[in-house]
């Protein structure tokens, strides 16, 4: 089967490398003039245990069982990472009650060997943190995210597949039992082929309304919801990931890691009409009061912006988290399509499954 991947992001390159790694003659068409660029680049870099997301939903069994198949393919293909831990911290008696609440969600999701402590306990790890409680989540880790971008792109190529850069899929069409894509770019032209993934991310639902019989009400709104970073200029005074309990909206500005052990914090909310990139520095007030609330002890001045990135949300402002949306070919009919919209956090994590996901789709 020829098989058209639209976008060279984690999620495109994950599922190109699995219809390779099957035998499918892949193509992927990347925008860009490189892989990664978009969403795939501008995120924490987190592995997500799994613990947030409703029983039942896409995002808990994919972020679970991704996170176990990322681990492995780290191991398998020397890709830093590291089993760094997560603290999610209480402040207070009713943070208290959400952070329970959390452990409860997480064990009906199967993530392993979480632990609630109390305050002490949670000090005797952090000694710089402020808590009442926490919740230790042992399996949260962080990844060099673009050496794993790297290392599914080198084994898509090494299975035969291509990616085509500087190459905007403008629309699709059904023609003859196959999907013909038009595209534009450096060069312009059209390729038919046997099957679609629209893994475009923040272009993904411009890609479907110009997909030809796909129906329009099927296609989500996409809000955009920016988060901005600021790292530390300091020493590190932290060893695991700090996250607060969530807030509306996302999960609170708290502590992540890079590779090299320098500390960063975000993201921040902030919803947008339209991708901007730029990271006030004035945003920063509300980062130490937050930041406060579990490490008192950050310096004045040291925080520095960093960087952001915008989410493709499907739902608003106040309103219910909408799941991810893969749908193929048993929900909407048409054969060899499968459309990705929404897939935000924990995406990166999920990779893996939500390939997994899509090959079963065109293989069906």
């Amino acid at each position: 089967m020829q098989i058209l991947v639209v976008g060279a992001g984690v999620i495109g390159l994950a599922a190109a490398r699995a219809a390779a790694l099957r035998g499918h003659e892949v193509i992927v068409a990347e925008a860009a003039g490189a892989i990664g660029t978009g969403i795939s680049s501008r995120n924490s870099e987190v592995i997500h245990a799994g613990m947030y997301y409703p029983s039942g939903s896409l995002r808990a069994r994919l972020c679970t069982r991704g996170r176990r198949l990322l681990y492995g393919y780290c191991h398998s293909h020397g890709v830093p990472h590291r089993k760094c831990g997560k603290l999610i911290v209480a402040t207070d008696a009713a943070e208290l009650k959400k952070v329970e609440a959390i452990h409860a969600q997480g064990l009906r999701n199967e993530c392993e060997s979480l632990e609630l402590m109390d305050g002490g306990a949670a000090r005797a790890l952090e000694p710089a943190l402020s808590c009442i409680g926490a919740l230790l989540s042992p399996e949260t880790g962080i990844v060099d995210a673009h050496a794993y971008m790297l290392a599914l792109r080198g084994d898509l190529e090494d299975r035969g597949g291509r990616i085509a850069f500087h190459t905007r899929v403008e629309n699709l069409q059904r023609r003859g039992g196959r999907w013909r894509m038009r595209y534009g770019g450096r060069e312009s032209g059209r390729l038919d082929v046997d099957a679609v993934v629209n893994a475009a991310g923040l272009g993904a639902q411009a890609l479907a309304l110009n997909t030809e019989s796909y129906p329009a009400d099927r296609v989500p709104r996409l809000v955009l919801c920016k988060g901005n970073y600021f790292s530390f200029a300091g020493r590190p005074a932290f060893t695991r990931l700090i996250y607060p309990v969530p807030v509306d909206g996302g999960i609170g500005i708290h502590i992540t890691l890079d590779m090299a052990g320098r500390m960063r914090f975000g993201p921040d909310v902030e919803w947008v009409e339209r991708e901007n990139y730029d990271v006030d520095p004035a945003r920063s007030q509300a980062f130490y009061a937050r930041i406060r609330s579990y490490w008192p002890a950050l310096p004045d001045g040291s925080l520095q912006p960093a960087y952001s990135g915008i989410r493709p949300k499907l739902s608003g402002p106040g309103e219910p988290q909408q799941d991810f949306v893969i749908d193929g070919p048993p929900q909407h009919g048409l054969p060899g399509l499968v459309q990705l919209f929404g897939i935000e956090s924990p995406g990166l994590t999920s990779s893996l499954a939500i390939a997994e996901d899509v090959l079963a789709y065109l293989e069906s």
